[in-house]
């Protein structure tokens, strides 16, 4: 174990023992959230306390934050260790009921640092915001963690390597139902190998979880006239989690 990673799980356990001994909460100053992000670690990965009488604008689970401070060092893809500017966790609310996830980071993701920040993932916001719901209520990731080189498909033994942080992240945040964009995402977590077009509108399962698969946001770029098929998708979605389709948004633009 290098010293980074077992200054982390130091770090974690000695959060989690305070937790234990009723700690619930703990305050951050934003010199130390500015060191946090200094050394690539995501501020919204840190715990904060809010005033007396408010509630908490983020709280992050300590088990959340240890696997993202371990793929933020992860260099099991030497290619892609090599070539990325940003470990691409994931963003959201780690009790979310709904988990999106895509394929894999962009340029754009990449020298962010967060998901689904480009066109494609401007798209995916205006989707998530006509189900109902903000960016910030839903939970969004990628099945890899790091940018293939010119946004390639990724191969196999990258995602075997990726895959233990999308399913931690999947147990810990616990969604009621995940919304797979594109074939990729949904072949990570399934033995499925036909196309999006005939897998997208039929509900599967990943550990008694509801996936809907349905088209990425990157294709009805491309492709426009798709969104039909897409926002019928996220009607079923709305509908297995008991919500009403907002009645002045019935139809995505």
């Amino acid at each position: 174990m290098n010293t980074l990673t077992q200054l982390i799980d130091e770090t974690i356990a000695a959060l989690e023992e305070m937790k234990r001994s009723g700690v619930t909460h703990v305050e951050v100053s934003r010199e130390t959230l500015e060191e946090f992000s200094r050394v690539g670690v995501s501020p919204a990965a840190v715990p904060t306390i809010a005033p007396a009488g408010e509630t908490p604008a983020r709280l992050f689970p300590p088990e959340l934050a240890r696997i993202e401070a371990r793929a933020k060092v992860c260099v099991l893809c030497k290619e892609l260790a090599r070539c990325r500017h940003s470990v691409v966790f994931g963003v959201g609310n780690p009790r979310a009921e709904i988990m999106f996830i895509g394929e894999a980071p962009g340029a754009d993701e990449d020298e962010q640092g967060e998901p689904f920040v480009g066109r494609a993932g401007q798209l995916l916001t205006k989707i998530i915001e006509a189900m109902g719901y903000q960016r910030e209520e839903v939970y969004i990731a990628n099945v890899l963690k790091c940018r293939p080189p010119e946004n390639r498909t990724p191969l196999p033994d990258e995602i075997a390597n990726c895959l233990p942080y999308l399913i931690s992240q999947i147990e810990l945040i616990k969604p009621k139902a995940i919304v797979a964009l594109g074939a990729t995402a949904l072949r990570a977590l399934l033995d499925v190998q036909l196309g999006i077009t005939k897998l997208r509108g039929h509900w599967y399962t990943f550990r008694e979880i509801p996936i809907m698969p349905t088209f990425h946001p990157a294709y009805l770029l491309r492709n426009p006239t798709a969104k039909k098929e897409v926002w019928d998708d996220m009607k079923a979605v709305l509908e297995k989690l008991g919500r009403k389709v907002p009645a002045d948004k019935r139809r995505q633009a």
